[in-house]
């Protein structure tokens, strides 16, 4: 009996698991986040290509305004400069802060670029060549990470130099001199430019390997890329700093394939049938990138549980910053600010691009002249064209996010002994009169005398009231220990986490 009683229970428990029922509806809200999640996974792709997209072309706006403007920009000023005792001395500045701007980074790239011929492109691939294949693995994850520590410290430099420089001279010196932070931004770059070549020759050592082992490894450690991220806890303004990171580093990667593409052709007399065999490796190289990033994104989403539609307010956040460069007041250069928000500092990557095709090109003849004049003229056109397009994109991306209330509503920093209310009066006394802010004109220098009404930029204005309410200037002291750890967008850019975290 008690083995026919043990059958019969086993025949029901049997018969209870086949036949037992459950209802999803019981935890709807469970599920209903699940296929959220799945949704939002779907999203990532399109909605961080849009981004990437963009970000792309503000990097290449940036950089091409180094081999385009930058050169017309050095000339007017140096011309303002020699004719400006023809015209007499109406201020106390002999020129603009732009223009003394310009003629530092040209001045850093001209003599960068005379520096760089002393540095043998051939020797160093054919030290690299004779190196293993693990040991060039290891020196090419070590120079990624020198890349991304001396990008931190060079736009430190670079800012350094350019408020030594400006800074007016009724202020008390507190600084070294401008020669000393000029030679350091000269060293500066020239270090940069010379990491960025040994990671080219490295791209270029793993292309022309016989059996692909060494681009195979490498395509691998973006993959551990992966490892290192998706298992961390991110917040939208961390996630942010890294969305950055990862459009610098991927268009800095389209910059050093050109490279080997053309030493590559160069070696082969420009053979084009040469380019295609090329081609497989470098598609290869942009896939991966693109796959580790949308890999990378997605996982971080969905463990973080942030939304897709997060990428478009970054969007929004790069427009404002093209945008804001380009009001009457701006605060900075727009190269400079996509240097702070992204990391990508372009005066190493042209100085090594110049050496590189000047090396690789040789211009002999009329013929030849006429034709590096009109490629010159194609670049300017192609900044011009591109200048335009994103200007009217980042409009209508700060339309859409409703920003034009932080573009148009500067905040004012008090000078000693004026209270905040009358200069807001006089700045909108003064608004009145001016009438709309342009966003082509050129910021024009005050006179000593008047009261100093310095607008600041909008990420000074999230540092100073970071609930967007109108707080009481004097008090900033006191408020600023108890400010909300929270940052608004505006207010991240590349370098934050270097120098502290973001909670």
């Amino acid at each position: 009996r008690s083995g026919m009683s043990d059958y019969l229970s086993l025949l029901r428990f049997i018969s209870a698991e086949l036949t037992r029922g459950y209802f999803l509806e019981h935890n709807e809200a469970k599920y209903t986040e699940r296929r959220e999640r799945v949704y939002t996974c779907m999203r990532i792709p399109k909605e961080l290509e849009k981004l990437m997209f963009f970000g792309i072309f503000l990097c290449l706006d940036a950089f091409l305004y180094v081999f385009t403007l930058l050169p017309l920009r050095v000339f007017l000023a140096m011309f303002r400069f020699i004719t400006l005792p023809c015209y007499g001395l109406r201020d106390r500045r002999l020129l603009q802060p732009a223009q003394v701007c310009d003629i530092l980074k040209g001045v850093i790239l001209v003599i960068c670029y005379f520096m760089m011929h002393y540095v043998d492109y051939s020797m160093m691939y054919h030290l690299i060549r004779g190196q293993s294949v693990i040991k060039l693995y290891i020196i090419y994850n070590m120079l990624e990470v020198a890349d991304r520590l001396i990008s931190s410290f060079g736009q430190d430099i670079l800012d350094a130099l350019y408020w030594t420089a400006t800074e007016p001279k009724e202020r008390k010196r507190a600084h070294i001199g401008v020669i000393p932070h000029f030679l350091m931004a000269v060293l500066y770059v020239f270090l940069h430019a010379i990491l960025i070549m040994v990671q080219a020759t490295t791209l270029n050592v793993a292309f022309n390997s016989h059996n692909k082992s060494l681009l195979t490894i490498m395509m691998s450690n973006n993959f551990v890329e992966i490892k290192g991220s998706v298992f961390k806890k991110f917040e939208k303004n961390n996630l942010f700093q890294m969305s950055n990171s990862d459009i610098k580093e991927r268009f800095t990667n389209y910059v050093l394939l050109l490279i080997v593409c053309l030493r590559n052709m160069e070696q082969f007399s420009w053979n084009p049938d040469h380019l295609w065999v090329l081609f497989p490796d470098v598609c290869m190289v942009v896939a991966s990138e693109i796959a580790v990033d949308i890999v990378k994104h997605a996982f971080i989403t969905k463990f973080n549980d942030i939304t897709a539609d997060v990428y478009s307010e970054y969007r929004a956040s790069l427009a404002f910053d093209l945008v804001s460069s380009r009001q009457k007041n701006a605060y900075t250069d727009y190269s400079d600010s996509v240097s702070r928000r992204m990391g990508f500092i372009p005066l190493p990557l042209a100085v090594l691009l110049i050496r590189v095709v000047t090396s690789s090109i040789k211009v002999q003849g009329v013929l030849a002249y006429v034709c590096v004049v009109l490629f010159y003229c194609g670049l300017i056109s192609l900044k011009v064209l591109n200048s335009i397009v994103l200007l009217g994109k980042s409009c209508e991306y700060v339309k859409e996010a409703k920003m034009e209330e932080k573009l148009f509503n500067p905040v004012l920093t008090t000078t000693p002994g004026k209270p905040a209310g009358k200069q807001q009066g006089t700045f909108k006394s003064s608004q009145d009169e001016n009438g709309s802010t342009s966003v082509t004109s050129q910021p024009v220098h005050q006179k000593d005398n008047m009261p100093s009404l310095l607008v600041t930029s909008n990420s000074d204005q999230f540092l100073t009231t970071p609930d967007g309410e109108e707080k009481d200037i004097s008090q900033d002291s006191s408020e600023l220990k108890h400010r909300s750890a929270k940052k608004d967008l505006l207010e991240i850019d590349r370098f934050t986490i270097c120098g502290n975290r973001i909670d």
